[in-house]
């Protein structure tokens, strides 16, 4: 797993990017907000984010063949955020960072959106299994489901 590695503060872009647009196709269609998708949201607003607080790149682990394809954030024994590059999908970074959290830091669970079934069949395939603990999605209507292993 020698393309994994933890992020540093030049990746701030790239993780922007990679955040924003997988928060846009993922979860627009479910919350279906313009204002806070294509508004709100913006990779401008996010790099000056990571700028201003480098403590937000704690448990960031970046998946990195020579271009940043790929992050994962860890807490404690919980996926926090698991994106790649929408363009670059399908292709095993998702599967690698994974299993980097699992063997390198005895990862246990995460939450999900419980509308998210692209990712929820993604982690069942990787010994996750759906719990019967929900919990509202701040601010909103959905809810979250939490995956164990």
């Amino acid at each position: 797993m020698h393309y994994i590695r933890k992020a540093k503060l030049e990746d701030a872009s790239r993780l922007a990017e990679i955040e924003i647009f997988n928060y846009r196709l993922n979860f627009y269609p479910i919350f279906k907000n313009d204002l806070y998708y294509f508004g709100e949201l913006q990779v401008a607003t996010e790099i000056k984010t990571y700028d201003c607080n480098s403590d937000m790149l704690t448990n960031i682990y970046v998946y990195d063949d020579g271009v940043v394809k790929g992050f994962i954030k860890i807490n404690d024994r919980e996926i926090k955020k698991l994106f790649v590059e929408p363009a670059l999908q399908n292709q095993t970074i998702d599967s690698v960072l994974l299993e980097y959290a699992i063997q390198n830091h005895n990862v246990e669970f995460l939450w999900a959106l419980e509308k998210n079934k692209k990712a929820i069949c993604f982690y069942e395939k990787h010994g996750f299994h759906k719990t019967n603990n929900k919990k509202l999605e701040e601010d909103t209507t959905e809810f979250l489901i939490r995956l164990e292993r």
